[in-house]
């Protein structure tokens, strides 16, 4: 017996996460670079893993993730260092780039990805919702990326999920043949 989906879709439907971000286009490029990545995330809490799960194949190159949506979570699972979180806070740059390297590191990948935001309805820690980090670990080193998004908490979820999926293709694309 099917049961529906999310947006009332059939079960064996195509996955609806992956229509929200070029996930397929992710999977395809990670696999010509014969790379693979892995997640840390706090504010979607396994989205973009799940997003890039929701694509054939993608058992080639999603090495797994962590949900580390409180914030002891980001020091205990991911390596955030205490004074990072205390010193710079859950919601930084700096959080950011360590749990991209966390998520590289504890599971053995070319990329991690590490996302910390506000999805809010409430600011945090002084940040306005839409405040988002992406952090990206890779074999040439780290790069953070500030977001400022709007939107409901689905609406930021999502587009923090689009954003690492199309930043990281834009990163692998952007490597020459002999980097690879």
């Amino acid at each position: 017996m099917s049961s529906p989906g999310i947006g009332g879709g059939s079960a064996g439907g195509p996955d609806p996460l992956t229509a929200a971000a070029p996930a397929a286009e992710l999977v395809r490029a990670l696999r010509e670079a014969g790379s693979t990545v892995a997640t840390a995330e706090s504010l979607t809490a396994g989205l973009l893993a799940a997003t890039i799960a929701g694509v054939p194949g993608a058992s080639n190159v999603l090495r797994g993730g962590l949900v580390v949506y409180a914030t002891d979570l980001k020091h205990t699972l991911a390596g955030v260092t205490p004074q990072t979180l205390a010193t710079d806070g859950p919601v930084a740059p700096a959080t950011a780039e360590q749990l991209a390297v966390g998520a590289r590191n504890l599971c053995g990948a070319d990329w991690g990805v590490g996302l910390t935001g506000v999805a809010g309805p409430d600011p945090q820690d002084g940040h306005a919702v839409g405040t988002v980090y992406l952090g990206f670990a890779g074999p040439e080193g780290t790069e953070v990326i500030r977001l400022k998004l709007s939107g409901d908490r689905w609406t930021i979820r999502m587009e923090t999920v689009r954003a690492a999926v199309t930043e990281l293709i834009r990163t692998l694309g952007s490597r020459s043949p002999e980097d690879v």
